[in-house]
């Protein structure tokens, strides 16, 4: 599902298909019966993307333990990888298994919590099980405007703007300031962020040792990409 969202809003496909979908035409990465039938990756299945000026090349792995050669096969080709846990069932146990390739091949990755909008979803929980269960230095670049069935939209810490995605599917991106009464707490969280990130990046933390208040949204961007290649924090980004 994530990977047809990708599609979608690179403009690769026009129409969302769900991978359990009631028309049974199913997702785009999923192209055997089997997959269709089931609901679930066996195989994995590569395509490309243009994002602004990047070419992004997505191989969709299966996120079944069953199915874990495919991950292997495809980790010793990646750049980067997405790690996509739910924001209810958290850290699973097929997690724990990726992540600890992950590790072997050295892939840097940012890790994204998805399902934010369906009931017993929580941020801030699966953000904390990566650090206790995977021994991630991860540090939250958002954070949800609601959750559950009050889920809006999301603040980026970086640029301190919110954003809301309306349209049937939504495609129409809206930015705008942050609600006020959102205002203390996105500061408080862009703070410990930027702590976060200044504990592993050797740059940013002379920075934030000199003026802390003087920080750049680019100084921010370029220290977050340095720590994430170097393997020494994990972004953690949230959706649904």
């Amino acid at each position: 599902t994530l990977s047809e969202r990708i599609l979608f809003y690179t403009g690769k496909i026009h129409e969302i298909h769900e991978v359990r979908g009631k028309d049974g035409v199913g997702a785009v990465m999923d192209s055997m019966d089997l997959e269709r039938e089931k609901g679930i990756t066996i195989q994995s299945a590569a395509t490309y993307a243009m994002w602004g000026d990047y070419n992004i090349n997505l191989i969709d792995t299966p996120g079944h333990v069953d199915f874990t050669i495919e991950v292997e096969r495809a980790l010793r080709v990646l750049d980067g990888a997405i790690l996509v846990l739910c924001s209810v069932s958290g850290v699973q146990s097929q997690s724990i298994t990726v992540d600890r390739q992950m590790k072997r091949y050295k892939v840097p990755r940012i890790a994204f919590i998805n399902k934010m909008d369906r009931s017993g979803a929580n941020y801030d929980r699966v953000a904390a099980q990566l650090k206790e269960k995977l021994g991630h230095h991860a540090v939250k670049l958002q954070y949800p405007i609601g959750a559950e069935d009050r889920f809006q939209g999301l603040i980026d810490l970086l640029s301190m703007k919110a954003f809301y995605f309306d349209g049937e599917n939504g495609e129409d991106i809206r930015e705008e300031a942050i609600p006020a009464d959102m205002q203390d707490e996105a500061k408080l969280r862009r703070d410990e962020m930027i702590e976060g990130i200044a504990n592993v990046d050797d740059e940013l933390g002379e920075a934030f040792l000199m003026d802390p208040g003087s920080i750049t949204e680019e100084q921010l961007r370029a220290a977050v990409r340095r720590a994430t290649i170097a393997l020494k924090m994990t972004p953690v980004m949230c959706g649904s």
